[in-house]
This record gives C-alpha cells, structure tokens and sequence, in this order.
C-alpha cells in the first residue's frame, strides 16, 4: 500500500519537473509548426539537424545526474555549506567539454549533414540549422548541471519555472528570426536554430542569477572542487551520457529495421515512438525525484529509506503510466486517427498501440529504477544494463523477426515489449540486491 505521506513528498518533487517536460514538448510542437510553414525541405532539415544536436548535447547531459546524486547526498549528510560544491564542478566540467564538442561538431556539420541529409534542399537547410544549435552545447551543459541542483535539494520549482521561461523565450526569439520581424532579416529556418541557441544561455543566465542569490551561502562559486568531486561528477555522469547516446543512437538502428520492412511501417513507428516519448515523461519526472529522495536517504546513513523510496516512486508511477494507457487499449483506432489519416495505416498500427500501452507500464519501472540507481551511484551498472538488453538482444532480435522472418511491424513491437521486460526486471533485480548502498560519493 502507498504511505500517503510519502506520496506527497514524491509528488511535491515531481510535479513541477512533469509540468516542466510537458512544456517542452509543447513548445517544441509548437517551433515545429512555425518551421512547418517554410515547407518540407525546411521541416526535414531541422528535423535532420535536431537529431545531430541531440547526439552532440547527449555527452554532456549525464553530467545533471551526477551533480544531482552528489547534492542530495550532501543534503542528506546535512553539510549545508557544501551543497553547492559539486553544482560548482558540474559547470567547471560543462564548459571543459563544452568547447572541444562545440568546435568538433561545428566543423564538421558540413560532413556531418551530407552522410545524413541524401537531398539537396534538406542539407542546404540541415547545416547552417545545425551549426546554429550546436552552438549550444555550453548553455545544455550549464543548465543541466543547474537542475540537478535545485532537485537534488527538493526546489524543483527552480527548474520548472526557469525552463517555461526559457522555452517562452525561444518561440518569441525563434518566430522574430524566422519570418524577419520588428526589423530583423528574414532568417527562415537558421532562424529558428539562433533563436533556441540564444533562448537556452538566456536560461544558463536566469539558473545563475537565481543560484548566486540564494546559494553563495551553500558554497556556489565560493569554493573549488576537489578532484575527488569532479571524479564522482564523472562517475556517474559519463555513464549516463553514453546511456543517452546508446538510446539516440538504437533508435536510428531501429528506424533503419523498420525501413526494411515498408514504409507505411516506418510512418506508424514514428508516430508510436513519439506517444511513448510522450507518455514517459511522467515516469521521467518521477524518477528524479527518486533520484533525489534516495541520495538523501543514503547521505542519512539509512539506507532501508533509500531502498522503500525506490518501490514508492516505482507503484506511484507504475499505476499513472497504467491510467494514460487505458485509452491505448479501448480506443486505439481514434488516438491514431489523430495522427494517420490512412485507415490501412490505422490497421497497421492497431495491434502495435495497444502493445505500446503494455510498454509504457514496463517503461515505468525501468526509468524509475535507472534514477534511483543513479542516486545511489551506479550509473555504470545501468550503463551495461543498457547496452546488452538494447544492442545484444532487441536490435538483433527485431532484425530477424521483423524483415527476415516476415513478421514486420507487429513483430519488431512485440520484441521491443519484451526488451523493456527484460529490462524492467534486471534494474529491479540490482535494486533488490542493494549492492549500490555501499558506493560512496
């Protein structure tokens, strides 16, 4: 049964990170519309160009996590005047990184987009699109580093309101640049590419003003981190970057297997993939929290609340992802409608809907676990857990079963619900051998 009051907790941490995702996605809906307008060569190019973005920026991502696990352990321990410490080696190792991938990738856009973007117009959209965002691997890494700070000591709110405001800021930068108002040029869609790189160093901007505010007293920028600080930062960052690019990068195996199947296949798992990255966000934000919750309890020296705080937060998220996949299993007909208007297509993707409701639940579980191990720090084990289920099984597995065995769509959705199972049980299965209780940080 859940323990009202620990619900509570968990919700008042999520909440305002959920509010936050939702946003995004919102937001980037709506970037899309205004680049949509510019026709599909443009779409395409950005859509190209976003991608490679996502591969740079995923180097430096994992760096939030290790800065939120080692702040909430500090929170837990109580050292106040040191909270902020590893927010401190969080930016110091986000601009080391920063400069080196932002030249690396800058240069090489051009060869970048021409393996990637086959026609013509989309890679004369696709490279000046990309260039303008890889532009902002610095702020990515700052802003990160700035959220698992404020989650890692239950302010969550910072981080919500600070990535509304920056994703406010990029429609209205974005929809300036893009169709040349209030006396800028014309840019079309390296417009929209400027206007998201010049919105998320407004947000590296607002994080600082709020940290330098409140936080001086808790050792922001007032003391260096040791190499021990930086080393731990890394230990469970790296891991969890190369998590971000292992995923990126399945996901392009996986539309290339889906691609050898048909095309009207590679339409329905598009749209499938995007309701799944949809409907996680919840567990996402669930799952921070986790983070957070079970880094305070291991920084307390009591690790039996670390390992309940593990199963609260997975039921919790567990019985909503089961609620938002109801419809998935009444109505798939009507929630596909939405997005193809080609009832063989509606047929074609019937079956795999409903299964995707099934993979959302197991999705659940496993982001739940994945955070809370990374808050204990064992990113590396989540890192390998990764890398064998997705690479070593469910690519190779929907390869044979989808194009070489003639199973197509339904196949390869069947396999990829088993890949979340495998995968689901393996993470529960550390968390209840509890050998993370022992790693310091």
């Amino acid at each position: 049964m859940l323990d009202w009051s620990r619900t509570r907790r968990i919700l008042a941490l999520a909440l305002p990170i959920m509010g936050a995702m939702v946003s995004q996605s919102l937001l980037n809906l709506v970037d899309t519309a205004m680049v949509g307008v510019l026709g599909g060569d443009a779409l395409a190019g950005v859509g190209l160009g976003g991608y490679a973005t996502f591969m740079a920026i995923s180097i430096v991502i994992g760096l939030g996590a290790g800065v939120q696990a080692m702040v909430a352990r500090r929170k837990g321990e109580g050292e106040r005047a040191h909270y902020a410490v590893p927010l401190n080696g969080g930016l110091l190792l986000g601009v080391a990184f920063a400069v080196p991938l932002t030249l690396l990738f800058f240069l090489g856009a051009d060869a970048l987009m021409t393996v990637v973007a086959r026609q013509e117009g989309v890679r004369e959209v696709a490279i000046p699109y990309f260039q303008a965002r890889v532009l902002c691997v610095g702020a990515v890494a700052m802003n990160f580093a700035f959220r698992g700070y404020w989650n890692g000591i239950n302010r969550s709110s910072v981080y919500m309101r600070t990535l509304v405001a920056t994703h406010l800021l990029n429609i209205a930068i974005s929809y300036v640049l893009i169709f040349g108002v209030l006396g800028f040029p014309k840019m079309g869609a390296v417009g929209a590419g400027i206007g998201t790189t010049v919105a998320l160093f407004i947000g590296s901007a607002l994080y600082f003003v709020q940290t330098a505010l409140h936080a001086r007293k808790n050792g922001f920028l007032r003391e260096l981190p040791g190499r021990r600080v930086l080393s731990n930062i890394l230990s469970v960052g790296l891991p969890n970057s190369m998590q971000q690019l292992l995923f990126a990068s399945s996901l392009m195996v996986l539309f290339f297997i889906v691609g050898l199947v048909g095309s009207a296949e590679v339409a329905v798992a598009h749209v499938l993939i995007t309701l799944v990255l949809f409907l996680i966000l919840p567990a996402i934000g669930l799952g921070l929290s986790a983070t957070s919750l079970v880094g305070q309890a291991l920084g307390r020296q009591e690790p039996e609340d670390a390992y309940r705080w593990g199963w609260d937060v997975t039921r919790l998220a567990v019985g909503l992802l089961f609620l938002l996949a109801i419809p998935m299993w009444l109505f798939p007909d009507r929630i596909l409608g939405l997005f193809l208007h080609e009832q063989a297509l509606v047929e074609l993707g019937r079956a795999p809907l409903r299964i995707t409701g099934v993979l959302v639940c197991l999705d659940g579980i496993a982001i739940v676990f994945t955070h809370a191990l990374l808050g204990a720090g064992a990113a590396r084990s989540v890192m390998v857990v990764t890398l064998c289920v997705q690479f070593f099984f469910f690519l190779p597995a929907a390869y044979i079963i989808g194009p070489v065995l003639g199973f197509g769509l339904l196949g390869i959705w069947l396999m990829q619900a088993t890949q979340r199972l495998i995968t689901a049980v393996w993470l529960g299965w550390l968390w209840v051998r509890r050998h993370w209780i022992h790693i310091e940080l």
